[in-house]
């Protein structure tokens, strides 16, 4: 059997269709692993749970709060630790992400409601990370919160 043109740019646009569709759906995979990473932070931070902290963030970490304050791994967690406030609640809303390789970009918001020696306090602020696929799981790389605007 002879091969015609049309038939080769056939066989070349299946190609290209297969790769883009095996593409989504590893990306939509990535998605929601990356989604799931973001949820148990929160509930990890909530819980201050150390063993968790520990195996979400990367040992690279470099963690910038809305203060400006800049942390890495270990005085991260350590604050999160021993924080003196008590955390009533936590949450990560509006959550986007975009999957490029083994890097990702998600923006949400960090919405909290604290209390310590008997102050409510409320926190929405905005924040930018940057995960990275390490040792076969999705690890927190560096993560930036911000003010938002009022």
């Amino acid at each position: 059997m002879e091969l015609q043109r049309r038939d080769l740019a056939a066989l070349g646009a299946l190609a290209l269709g297969m790769t883009a569709l095996t593409g989504s759906a590893l990306a939509a995979d990535d998605a929601a692993a990356i989604t799931q990473q973001i949820e148990a932070l929160r509930k990890a931070i909530l819980a201050q749970d150390k063993a968790a902290l520990e195996a979400l963030v990367s040992d690279q970490l470099s963690y910038g709060h809305s203060s400006a304050v800049v942390q890495n791994k270990a005085e991260f967690i350590n604050g999160v630790m021993t924080r003196k406030a008590t955390v009533k609640s936590l949450a990560f809303p509006e959550i986007k992400l975009n999957v490029a390789g083994d890097a990702a970009v998600t923006r949400h918001l960090y919405v909290s409601e604290s209390e310590q020696d008997g102050k409510t306090d409320n926190v929405k602020i905005g924040v930018l990370a940057v995960w990275q696929q390490q040792g076969g799981s999705w690890k927190l790389l560096a993560r930036q919160g911000y003010k938002l605007p009022a």
